[in-house]
């Protein structure tokens, strides 16, 4: 999934000594923040946050470790990461040992539909009849955070595939109703589809807000009160603004 270069340079510099603790940081898809690879290289906001975590320090190294949407709470109960990044510890997580980070940044997801005449905010009122669009694995919260497949498909008329791309096109092509996507991802498409903008009705119905933490697996080499910490000198430099902002994820006040 991601491009094995940056492990291999962590594992080098932790084999040779240096002082640096190595970090090891799940990296499942979940565009735009972990994307998979194109032409080989890593891609999303994930690798530019783990950039500006090893500028800012040397008593760390962060590296990422690929995993995926389901197998990420085994990898992290079996040590293989150190932590999970842009999480909620209600998204499956609540029987599993962790220390939680509030990561001071929000997203949302919303849903999209063509854009028709006569068509307005009220047809995403009732979804009942209306075939969906969804991200495989995804806990929705008009599906009570559920994401059995199953229950997707047979309670809500559900087509699950892992691509956002995919979704929206098939809502552009008339094969979905409603496609459920973050608002940060809508933001990129639309950047990169800025042809297909006027096809789509976006809702003011929010499913969900995202509010991202960092969950730490217990003996991580770093505490939750030394991350959070070095988050807060990302935000005070404006690094965090500058990796989130273009997609419309909120830096939100810290406690």
């Amino acid at each position: 999934m991601f491009s094995p270069w940056r492990l291999a340079a962590g594992l080098t510099l932790w084999a040779l000594g240096t002082a640096a603790q190595l970090v090891r940081i799940g990296a499942a898809h979940f565009p735009p923040y972990t994307v998979r690879p194109e032409q080989g290289a890593d891609t999303g906001l994930l690798p530019q946050l783990v950039e500006a975590l090893n500028a800012a320090q040397t008593d760390y190294q962060f590296v990422v470790v690929p995993t995926s949407i389901p197998r990420r709470f085994r990898d992290f109960e079996q040590g293989r990461v150190d932590m999970a990044i842009f999480e909620n510890p209600s998204w499956g997580w609540q029987n599993i040992a962790h220390t939680s980070v509030d990561m001071g940044l929000e997203d949302a997801e919303i849903f999209v539909a063509q854009r028709q005449p006569g068509r307005d905010q009220s047809y995403f009122s009732d979804l009942t009849g209306k075939r969906l669009a969804v991200f495989s694995g995804y806990h929705y919260a008009f599906a009570d955070f559920n994401p059995d497949p199953k229950n997707m498909a047979e309670r809500f008329n559900a087509t699950l595939t892992y691509s956002h791309d995919s979704n929206l096109l098939m809502v552009a092509r008339g094969r979905a109703d409603i496609a459920l996507v973050t608002r940060s991802y809508l933001s990129d498409f639309m950047v990169r589809n800025a042809d297909m903008a006027g096809q789509f009705l976006v809702s003011e119905r929010i499913d969900q807000v995202y509010h991202h933490y960092a969950l730490l697996r217990p003996k991580t080499p770093i505490t939750g009160e030394a991350f959070s910490a070095l988050l807060k000198g990302l935000r005070s430099s404006g690094q965090m603004l500058r990796i989130f902002e273009p997609y419309r994820i909120d830096v939100t006040p810290l406690p």
